[in-house]
């Protein structure tokens, strides 16, 4: 591919010759745009314009000088050492303040510097797909760029002024590192650093005394001289220390919890020592290992001009942690919610039975509570407040209920995925057999709860009608029941879609509230609480303590969920919207309910049409609150799981030859036949 670039170099030629007081940055940015794809993610093209260029450099005379004198000029004509130091850099204002100053930009946006290097960069590399084609160039293409660009040994008093801006960001990184070292929350995570020097505060050291060996070598020398950089092999090592530090806080927090100020200064270090060793690179190194850096620097600053206005990219960078912290717990109450045998499979049922009783109970205080004229406001905090006692109830009684399950399943599986051993066949097989356990145990759960809780509400709605002289539901309120369930009439399936959001988000509520438990450090906190200690004694303080550290996500979880589930019928009253929920549980008791005060005998078909609106709601339920919270899982642990059709076509093939292990345990422990036609790796 043939690029002209002559007349630019000419007209670079030019305006130095002119010896103009600024140089005209168009020409840079006319340069970039020639060399720049149409298709960010064609390789090929990539290669072929980048290449053009390092030809054009080679056969076109004095292109190479031209080109170094005039990038070099035009980058002195700015302010460097915020570009090296912070962009690309989360800010010390903290998580919530970077928030809310991203979040302003986007209605307010901010006034760019224009004196400072950002601004060149900005203007050059003005597409947001810029960093993509650069990240592309192969790292040979890169060294064959810059081994040419650093020919010669003119612009001494440019390349010199570049290298104090360097010296200044390096200075500033090392302190804002020492700064985070000694931050609280970053010693509370590894108290270790308290008990010997901190590799935070002896890099810094390190650094210093770099700068000031570095300096001393720069003093008056003669510009054309050759000098030998001084070493900086024990601050890089100062360096790795810190980021190992970092890698055991990380590795800790499945232990130790984690929260969100302490995930946004992780990452802000990560960041800084990944600049502070790129920048000292550009430095001390041989030219290959500076030209890999300056590459690195490159991209990552281009990548950065666009993202550190993004709330997007703020909030994917600092909320990994807790997500993963998050999952990791619901994935491991999600263990228990998985039977393979007989034994655990009954279990289920009988757990599912009881929540059913109370389900039944839970359905018609909430029939009575309607009857009551309240605000709106009240109304919902008396639902929310069946609902999450209800909830809460079930849980302290170790009943549950069968929609609470998908989203503890859903992040076991994805921790199956991400832990997955051995070959692509045998790791297919054991996820298949683990999702034909979920959907047997999801069965006999669903199957507990309603085939308890619609007996019990007909005895409980029978025993309202003979001794109280009067129907629990009028006429009217009972067809209207039966007719909410009608999935082809009504919003019965749309609003079983938001319960399942709601099981999704109450998932995610427990993980946080189990994480904030050891975080914070409940159990002991409570341990000493002196009022306690006097009220209750400091034995059973002690198994108080021990059941609330345990327990508190899911008590969370469980009155949260009810809060949502009470209160979505009054927000959509309020917004104007037919905003509501339909839950499977609830829905098979309102179903007996309506059938049983319907005036007259109820029609076949709408018996029938009821049911079915009862069956889909819980399919509704069941699969959205999974769905949503397996994609949360898989993402939290970088996971891509790309194997969903073998997968599939797995579960279906066992399906079709052996049904029954999808409803009933097997005698032996489930195994699924590996035999599939050789596929790519499972992971990326």
């Amino acid at each position: 591919m043939h690029i002209n670039f002559n007349d630019l170099f000419l007209k670079m030629q030019e305006q130095l010759e002119s010896h103009q007081a600024a140089l005209d940055d168009s020409l840079l940015i006319e340069l970039v745009n020639r060399i720049r794809p149409s298709d960010s993610t064609n390789t090929e093209e990539i290669n072929c314009k980048f290449r053009a260029l390092i030809q054009a450099l080679l056969i076109t005379p004095d292109a190479v000088s031209t080109l170094q004198n005039f990038v070099l000029k035009l980058i002195s004509q700015y302010k460097q050492t915020s570009l090296y130091a912070d962009t690309g850099i989360l800010s010390l204002d903290g998580f919530w303040n970077q928030l809310a100053q991203r979040v302003g930009a986007h209605f307010l946006p901010l006034i760019n510097d224009e004196s400072q290097l950002q601004d060149l960069v900005r203007r050059v590399f003005y597409q947001r797909s810029d960093k993509y084609w650069l990240d592309s160039i192969s790292n040979e293409d890169w060294q064959k760029l810059f081994a040419l660009l650093n020919q010669g040994h003119g612009n001494q008093a440019e390349k010199l002024k570049i290298s104090s801006e360097l010296i200044k960001a390096i200075t500033v990184l090392s302190y804002r590192i020492s700064g985070i070292g000694l931050y609280p929350e970053f010693i509370n995570a590894q108290p270790d650093l308290t008990e010997y020097e901190s590799p935070f505060l002896v890099q810094n050291r390190e650094i210093v005394e770099f700068i000031q060996h570095y300096k001393k070598l720069h003093q008056n020398t003669d510009p054309l001289a050759v000098i030998t950089p001084p070493d900086a092999s024990q601050a890089l090592v100062m360096i790795e220390q810190c980021r190992d530090v970092a890698l055991k806080i990380r590795r800790a927090i499945k232990r130790t919890g984690v929260s969100i100020s302490l995930t946004y200064l992780l990452s802000l270090l990560e960041q800084c020592l990944e600049r502070i060793e790129l920048l000292i690179n550009l430095i001390v190194e041989e030219d290959k290992v500076r030209y890999e850096s300056l590459s690195a620097l490159l991209v990552d600053i281009t990548s950065a001009i666009y993202s550190e206005q993004s709330v997007r990219s703020l909030l994917a960078n600092n909320s990994e942690l807790i997500a993963l912290q998050v999952t990791e717990n619901a994935s491991k109450t999600g263990e228990h919610y998985v039977s393979t045998d007989k034994k655990g499979f009954w279990s289920m049922y009988k757990a599912a039975a009881g929540a059913g009783v109370i389900i039944a109970t839970m359905a018609t205080f909430k029939i009575l509570a309607a009857r009551l004229v309240m605000a709106p406001l009240m109304q919902a905090f008396m639902f929310s407040m069946n609902y999450s006692l209800g909830f809460m109830l079930i849980h302290v009684l170790h009943f549950t209920v069968a929609t609470k399950q998908p989203a503890m399943t859903a992040a076991a599986l994805a921790a199956t995925v991400q832990h997955q051993k051995g070959s692509k066949t045998a790791q297919i097989a054991e996820l298949a057999a683990l999702i034909i356990n979920i959907i047997r145990t999801q069965f006999i759960a669903i199957l507990g709860n309603i085939s308890i809780a619609i007996p019990t509400a007909a005895v409980i709605t029978l025993l309202w009608q003979y001794g109280m002289d009067e129907p629990l539901l009028s006429h009217a309120k009972a067809t209207t029941t039966l007719q909410s369930l009608n999935p082809f009439t009504s919003l019965a399936i749309p609003h079983a879609a938001i319960a399942g959001v709601c099981l999704f988000f109450s998932g995610l509520i427990a993980g946080y509230f189990d994480n904030m438990a050891v975080y914070r450090k409940v159990g002991p906190r409570l341990q000493a609480h002196a009022r306690l200690k006097r009220l209750l004694g400091q034995e059973r303080l002690n198994s108080f303590s021990a059941y609330i550290e345990r327990n508190l996500g899911a008590l969370a979880g469980n009155f949260l969920f009810g809060i949502m589930l009470g209160s979505m019928g009054t927000i959509g009253f309020i917004l104007g919207l037919p905003l509501d929920i339909r839950h499977i549980a609830f829905a098979s008791a309102n179903f007996i309910q309506g059938l049983i005060n319907i005036n007259g005998t109820p029609e076949v078909g709408l018996i029938f049409v009821s049911f079915l609106g009862v069956l889909l709601i819980g399919l509704t339920n069941l699969f959205v609150s999974f769905s949503l919270t397996i994609i949360v899982a898989l993402r939290a642990r970088r996971v891509r799981f790309e194997q969903w059709k073998p997968l599939a076509k797995l579960v279906l093939t066992h399906f079709l030859t052996r049904p029954s292990d999808f409803f009933w345990p097997p005698k032996i422990p489930l195994e699924v036949d590996e035999s599939l036609p050789s596929q790519k790796s499972a992971y990326k």
